[in-house]
């Protein structure tokens, strides 16, 4: 397994080794013991798991504000998706700095993002699913959606027109949301 950092101070890509032989392949997508080689020590309680039907389908910005904050682990298990990170954790060296990577069943690249980091993705393909791990259960009262539009972060999300739930179209700029990250080291 190889991590390779990114553009934002503790966002990683995860790129398992994969086996494969005539039957097909293996990988081993999670391991305490090699995570923790790789320096990421989250003690994850939640897999979550997403289908979208239709390419541009966009999920995102999200995430839980403190107390419940999650980090997490997202892999994309079949299509393709453009998966972003927007660093928000004020004092950050990357603070408001942006990571899109392309994450798919064929690739079996894995992104890790941070607690403070926004999270959104985009079906680059149609019958997309993605599997993800947090360290944090799911707290209704802690979630939170930032517009994915929002032109301080200036992403280019590929679709012109996205497929969007109600919550992510209704969501406020981060400007005008209550959520609030301080950077730790």
């Amino acid at each position: 397994m190889t991590i390779k950092k990114t553009e934002i101070d503790g966002v990683f890509i995860i790129e398992p080794d994969v086996f494969g032989d005539n039957r097909g392949w293996f990988y081993e997508s999670y391991s305490s013991a090699a995570f923790s080689k790789l320096g990421i020590n989250d003690i994850f309680v939640q897999d979550n798991r997403s289908f979208s039907a239709k390419k541009g389908t966009l999920r995102g910005l999200h995430c839980q504000k403190e107390p419940s904050a999650q980090s997490k682990l997202v892999s994309c298990t079949r299509g393709t998706i453009a998966d972003v990170a927007v660093d928000i954790r004020k004092g950050s060296p990357t603070y408001m700095k942006t990571v899109k990577v392309e994450l798919s069943g064929d690739n079996k690249k894995m992104l890790y993002i941070p607690k403070g980091c926004l999270h959104g993705f985009v079906a680059l393909s149609d019958n997309v699913e993605l599997s993800y791990k947090v360290d944090a259960l799911y707290s209704r009262e802690d979630d939170r959606s930032i517009r994915f539009d929002d032109p301080a972060f200036g992403i280019d999300w590929e679709t012109q027109s996205p497929v969007l739930s109600e919550k992510d179209k209704n969501a406020p700029l981060l400007k005008d949301s209550d959520v609030e990250f301080i950077y730790q080291k």
